[in-house]
């Protein structure tokens, strides 16, 4: 079983639909069920829909899963699991207040070392601990040698029983921590590899030792993916737009063209160009570079304008707002400038509108929009322009520019004579 294992408090962000989509191909390779499981026991963060939203960009990525559960829904096996560990004297209850832990790690922050929790409360007396009325959390006893995690692509890390101390498991209100509710969901659901972003690695040592303290004796394997980085080669963050999955398809980019660069970064694929059912064929975790991955917006743009290409032209015609194969083949002459669907609709849009045209060739455009309204139809661009400039008695850049910018919208762009081809049934609509 693998696992994908959400939060809903956000928008998805590409480094979490990266890790879901290496947990779908693994799957796949090892024809084992992917889990997903809505990590939702931190209720203050929930937020209303994300769950849902998340599911739904799962679907549209074409990442199958076989089913959904719930982490809240398993708050009887974390407590049962916690008191099973302080009958077997594995853990204790721990009655430090918040402001003296705080006052400890002020103190060890002075002091410049690294906090650690000092056992005060792992050796009290039965008695102490029964007749105790103050509220308690849940701590497990700390490791006694070291914690060694083979990693996919970190190789072994080794992490000394320091490095993990006695921490807390459950907390005052008998809600589990992140840590110890994640090591029993993983070792109920039969989970054998995890694959997640690096900024879990931390965390590992500590599930590890939580389920080995239950008894469980089989060792999950572990793949920590490096981060994504920004353009000024920090870790992307919220207040980077790009970071949101859900920003990426607002913004025209196709799942098939995020999937396909969010594979390929950090990877060496044997090509630059391919989807979901192909990178099942020859995807490994072992080629996963240890350095982190720098997004770039450029190589996504021409990675979509590849995958628009592969279109077909009526689904191609539909990303612009229409269902025509001849609008579909204008939309493909613009992707030689456009590398979005929302760049290709504003492109294509722009030759439907009502025409923005410069003081300086206004009185042109004027002559030549009454031209063209009354000139009969013509298959051939040339036949069309040489009527047009016969009629209009317009030359040079008065001829040009003007009919450049009352078939298109735009100074700029693909030669006229294509753009023609597969707007010239379309004339008196576009010149109005």
């Amino acid at each position: 079983m693998l696992r994908f294992a959400p939060s809903p408090t956000g928008d998805m962000h590409i480094g979490n639909l990266r890790v879901a989509l290496f947990n779908y191909i693994v799957s796949k390779q090892r024809n084992e069920d992917l889990l997903v499981r809505i990590e939702d026991t931190d209720k203050e963060r929930n937020i209303e829909g994300k769950d849902q939203e998340i599911l739904d960009i799962l679907n549209l990525f074409g990442i199958e899963y076989s089913q959904v559960i719930y982490q809240s829904q398993n708050l009887r096996f974390h407590s049962a699991m916690a008191l099973q560990l302080l009958h077997d004297k594995k853990a204790f209850s721990c009655f430090c207040s918040s402001e003296w832990l705080e006052k400890k790690r002020e103190e060890a922050k002075e002091n410049k070392i690294a906090y650690r929790y000092d056992d005060a409360c792992a050796s009290l007396p039965d008695e102490l601990v029964i007749d105790n009325m103050n509220p308690f959390t849940i701590r497990i006893k700390k490791p006694e040698e070291a914690i060694v995690i083979k990693d996919h692509i970190k190789g072994t890390v080794t992490f000394e029983p320091n490095e993990v101390d006695s921490f807390i498991i459950m907390r005052q209100d008998k809600t589990p921590m992140y840590n110890f509710a994640c090591a029993v969901d993983d070792m109920i659901g039969d989970v054998s590899l995890v694959i997640r972003g690096e900024d879990h690695m931390s965390n590992t040592p500590k599930q590890d030792f939580i389920r080995t303290s239950l008894g469980y004796n089989k060792k999950i394997e572990y793949a920590h993916l490096p981060i994504i980085l920004n353009d000024d080669g920090k870790k992307m963050s919220k207040r980077d737009d790009a970071s949101s999955v859900k920003w990426l398809l607002e913004e025209g980019f196709l799942p098939s063209a995020i999937a396909n660069y969010l594979i390929l970064i950090g990877n060496k694929p044997p090509k630059e160009i391919f989807d979901m059912k192909e990178a099942i064929e020859w995807f490994s975790l072992d080629n996963i570079s240890k350095s982190p991955a720098r997004f770039d917006m450029d190589k996504l743009k021409f990675i979509n304008r590849e995958h628009l290409k592969r279109l077909d032209t009526k689904e191609l015609s539909r990303y612009v707002g229409f269902a025509d194969e001849e609008i579909g083949e204008l939309a493909r002459v613009y992707l030689e400038e456009a590398g979005t669907t929302k760049e290709l609709k504003a492109k294509i849009g722009a030759i439907f509108a009502p025409k923005i045209i410069p003081d300086e060739f206004k009185e042109e455009a004027k002559i030549m929009t009454e031209t063209i309204k009354n000139a009969p139809y013509f298959d051939e661009y040339e036949d069309f322009k040489n009527y047009i400039m016969k009629e209009s008695n317009l030359k040079g850049k008065h001829f040009f520019k003007p009919l450049r910018l009352l078939l298109t919208g735009a100074e700029h762009g693909p030669d006229v004579a294509e753009v023609y081809k597969y707007l010239k049934n379309y004339i008196g609509e576009i010149v109005k």
